[in-house]
């Protein structure tokens, strides 16, 4: 096919050219073209899969956590060391802005006891299908089944079902994922190609992913199920979030949380009664066991459930007594083997360095701009990931709008 496009090309021009490009059609593609087309540009967003969105319903399928409400300061502190133009675009479109937008597609929001912000539907296919007819009303034309391969000069490829494609933009947002759910789009192909290129990534690593721990057989029991009231600590992060035990280790929201800390190294533990301190605790260990086995004793004395005392038993056996007892019900030690396959994390660290960006345009291709998970953040889940997706698609959206105007 070429370089040369149909009659019917809408924003693309028969010459192949379109002014505003979108590469990748999760939320902060999505985000980015809307920006650009209520900024007045003719926009095109082309996506490898077969239909747009698809990791933003998978992160549905369990209650879409679009964002968390709490203080700015608070929140911006969970994005870590990302740069300044990071910090910028959640402080243009944080917590407050996300509800507003969804409220604007029409989504009943709210707020569950942690803070964390949800359609009231719980799912996100109600709210792509608005966004995507808000984006179809703004007159944003959608490609599927384009798969960017890398550049020619300053033209983009695609290998497209009807063969290969260039394309030439005014300006273009690139926001193809990070590293992990291979099967919904993010692949992580991309860093290869800027790699070539010559553009800085720094290696993608897991994030937001379960950690690997070797059972002992007596474990199998309780393969599944979710461990309540107990509060995870590696290094300075603190979660009292729930998890689950599964046949090859700890998942859920609690552990996501510290995933990163113990990926750098943290040692990880487990309190088992994090609404108690340790004089407390030795305190209710002062009761006499008299017959009682120890695991009864345990279940009497503290108000361990079943679940707690397994793990109390899996890792710190044989147990001590009095003060050294307690002090090991509030911290105990959690032999982590390592991390999920990079794949089935939730979310990736690494990317596009931030030295090789002015704010989000490529020092190497002017005109062309970064957004999403391409970027070398690490977030956490609970809303945080979906609204830096948001803020830096609009973020790099807006610097793209500007570049064009100067």
């Amino acid at each position: 096919m070429g370089s040369l496009m149909s009659e019917e090309s809408g924003g693309i021009s028969r010459d192949g050219k379109v002014e505003a490009l979108v590469v990748g059609a999760g939320p902060a593609g999505l985000a980015a073209a809307e920006v650009l087309s209520a900024g007045g540009l003719s926009v095109v967003v082309v996506d490898a899969m077969p239909s747009v969105g698809r990791k933003f319903l998978m992160a549905g399928k369990s209650g879409l956590n679009l964002t968390k409400d709490e203080a700015e300061a608070a929140f911006l502190a969970r994005f870590g060391d990302g740069a300044e133009a990071s910090r910028g675009a959640i402080e243009a479109f944080g917590p407050e802005a996300v509800q507003d937008w969804a409220r604007g597609l029409g989504e009943e929001i709210f707020t569950g006891t942690t803070g964390r912000v949800f359609p009231r539907a719980m799912k996100a296919s109600p709210l792509l299908r608005r966004w995507m007819g808000r984006l179809a009303e703004l007159g944003v034309e959608v490609r599927t089944r384009w798969r960017w391969t890398g550049w020619d000069g300053a033209k983009f490829v695609f290998s497209t079902p009807d063969g290969e494609v260039r394309i030439s933009a005014d300006v273009a947002v690139m926001a193809l994922g990070g590293g992990s759910w291979a099967r919904l789009g993010s692949d992580g192909v991309w860093a290869e190609v800027f790699a070539t290129d010559g553009i800085d990534c720094r290696g993608f690593e897991a994030s937001n992913a379960g950690l690997l721990v070797d059972w002992s057989d007596h474990m199998a029991g309780a393969f599944g199920t979710p461990v309540k009231g107990t509060a995870l600590r590696a290094g300075e992060v603190l979660t009292r979030g729930e998890w689950v035990i599964s046949k090859r280790g700890m998942e859920g929201g609690g552990v996501y949380e510290v995933t990163r800390a113990v990926r750098e190294g943290a040692a990880l533990t487990v309190d088992l009664v994090p609404e108690w301190s340790v004089e407390e605790v030795t305190l209710k260990l002062e009761r006499p066991r008299g017959k009682m086995s120890v695991s009864n004793y345990l279940r009497k004395a503290l108000g361990l459930s079943s679940v707690q005392r397994a793990l109390l038993m899996e890792w710190a056996r044989p147990l001590p007594e009095g003060a050294d007892l307690a002090a090991l019900v509030k911290a105990v030690p959690v032999p982590v083997a390592g991390l999920f396959p990079l794949d089935e994390a939730i979310s990736t660290a690494g990317g596009v360095a931030w030295e090789a960006l002015d704010g989000f345009m490529l020092r190497a291709r002017p005109g062309v701009f970064v957004a999403g998970e391409m970027l070398d953040w690490d977030a956490p889940t609970g809303g945080y990931l979906i609204t830096g997706c948001l803020a830096t698609g609009r973020a790099a959206a807006a610097q793209a709008l500007a570049y064009r105007a100067a």
